[in-house]
């Protein structure tokens, strides 16, 4: 199998079916979805049966453990993240991607719609360098890359959100990466009641958080 796509859930079963049916339509169907419901209280879980390979359930109360417990599960060479309240942009996703990987690469950047800014490249400029972005789902990593750089359950506070964690740890180590420029992920950007919006950065603006 080539891809895992992992999917963390909480409460979603009211807005996740957009996710998934992004997945549902990619041309390319050499993929495994699975998605970890983490301390779900709805029907989450009866909402994604139609979708998902693999259901995991989890009581974490955040996402990084979620998503470790679908890395450990997963069987595909590749591994791709998406949230539960965000989408792929069109059915060829997966195809552009597919057309990227080489096997001398361990992570494939890719650019994504930034909910309310516009088109995010997938590495951005910072004071003069190159910046990659600290998002899990606007990248595709090698399974056997990531394999020992375990997302941990860090405090959701502050700039320590699981993803910016685990990517600042795993882009420490040596590794090969390539970039395909265009917009493939649609972020939807501090939704109401998401984890960015009530525990990341609270009040902060986004003009503030984007500096």
């Amino acid at each position: 199998m080539k891809y895992s796509i992992i999917v963390p859930a909480h409460n979603s079963a009211g807005f996740i079916t957009k996710c998934l049916e992004s997945v549902q339509m990619q041309s390319v169907t050499d993929y495994e979805l699975i998605v970890v419901c983490d301390k779900c209280t709805d029907n989450t879980s009866d909402v994604v049966k139609p979708y998902a390979d693999v259901i995991l359930f989890t009581d974490f109360g955040n996402d990084g453990p979620p998503r470790q417990a679908g890395v450990d599960v997963a069987q595909g060479d590749w591994i791709l993240f998406l949230d539960d309240d965000d989408y792929w942009m069109h059915e060829y996703v997966l195809d552009l991607i597919d057309k990227s990987l080489t096997d001398d690469i361990d992570v494939l950047c890719f650019g994504f719609i930034f909910k309310s800014q516009g088109y995010a490249t997938p590495i951005r400029k910072q004071n003069g360098r190159n910046i990659f972005w600290p998002s899990v789902w606007n990248k595709c990593y090698r399974r056997s890359f990531i394999a020992d750089t375990p997302f941990h359950d860090v405090p959701v506070q502050g700039t320590q959100a699981p993803d910016i964690e685990w990517t600042s740890r795993l882009l420490q180590k040596q590794f090969d990466y390539s970039i395909l420029d265009q917009p493939l992920y649609y972020y939807n950007y501090m939704r109401k009641g998401s984890q960015t919006d009530t525990k990341v950065y609270g009040n902060r603006s986004s003009e503030q958080i984007l500096q």
